[in-house]
């Protein structure tokens, strides 16, 4: 079996096989390379060729898509790539000035209220870091980042697969959201018994559903379910039910110009770690070790406030 030395392909033509099994297209390859199509074909061929292995299945007028060997390949030549590019920054001295991109994933309901910031600080930092953010569900930022399509991501340590190391950032307790007219509206805190006949508004996603739901003690009367977090509000302000959270607007009035009351929970629940999760045994770039950085320094600053 042949070492390293046998293998006879190029960075650029690795780059090819990448682009082109993320965009499952040659002609949109083409298009995002400014390449032309034959020599995205050709040099994806010289790859399965030294490899002995068939990475793409061309689908006449359907495109391609991975085969096994391609799916884990696609994986390590990801990674490659980006090791790569670390390693020509490190020969041209950059180490001080870093650049070059930086994939990040976030939970759709944490970027509100931490990306922005985060993005703020990192390139007040790191002007040379372009940085790009991929938001979704925890199933689907868990996922971007064991292909690699994402290095580091903000998400809730909710059941995360074994494979992923996570940095603790801040805990976010839970609280429950009900309208200015509700009865317990002004009370210092409530337990969850006080709202056991009322209706409630359920954040309706992925693991969170679980999280909420081992909060009680019995299954709680969910009268709407939404994905979405202003939903949520703009149904309890509406009237509709109560409902709880854990990220905290700083403003008391949802979108439609409704208005909402926190108010502490007495019984002792568990909270929500927020984490940086990367995954494990890969090691991190400049970049997301510098991003880890300004992460923990935020959060360390938003505790201290």
């Amino acid at each position: 079996m042949g070492g390293v030395a046998d293998v006879n392909f190029t960075l650029v033509q690795l780059r090819y096989f990448v682009t082109a099994a993320e965009l499952g297209s040659m002609t949109a390859a083409s298009r995002e390379l400014m390449v032309a199509q034959s020599a995205i074909s050709a040099a994806i061929a010289q790859v399965e060729r030294e490899l002995g292995v068939q990475l793409l299945i061309r689908h006449h007028a359907r495109g391609l898509s991975l085969t096994r060997s391609g799916e884990r390949f696609l994986v390590e030549a990801r990674e490659f790539l980006a090791r790569a590019a670390a390693l020509a920054e490190s020969a041209r001295g950059l180490a001080g000035s870093l650049t070059g991109e930086l994939a990040v994933g976030c939970l759709t309901t944490l970027a509100p209220f931490y990306m922005s910031r985060l993005l703020r600080h990192f390139a007040g930092r790191h002007p040379g870091v372009r940085v790009t953010v991929s938001e979704g569900e925890i199933s689907a930022v868990e996922s971007a980042l064991l292909d690699g399509r994402c290095e580091v991501a903000l998400v809730y340590a909710i059941d995360l697969a074994l494979d992923l190391d996570i940095r603790p950032l801040t805990r976010a307790r839970p609280y429950v959201l009900l309208p200015p007219g509700h009865p317990l509206a002004g009370a210092d805190a409530v337990s969850l018994s006080d709202l056991a006949a009322e209706p409630m508004i359920l954040l309706d996603l992925p693991r969170s559903r679980d999280y909420f739901r081992t909060l009680y003690a019995a299954e709680p009367r969910v009268r709407f379910r939404t994905s979405s977090y202003e939903t949520a509000r703009s149904l309890v302000a509406g009237g509709h039910g109560y409902s709880i959270l854990n990220q905290r607007s700083a403003t008391d009035q949802t979108y439609d110009g409704g208005r909402v009351v926190s108010v502490p929970i007495r019984d002792d629940v568990p909270s929500l770690d927020v984490v940086l999760a990367s995954v494990r045994g890969v090691r991190p770039t400049a970049r997301a070790i510098a991003f880890t950085e300004t992460c923990q320094e935020f959060f360390s600053a938003l505790t201290e406030t």
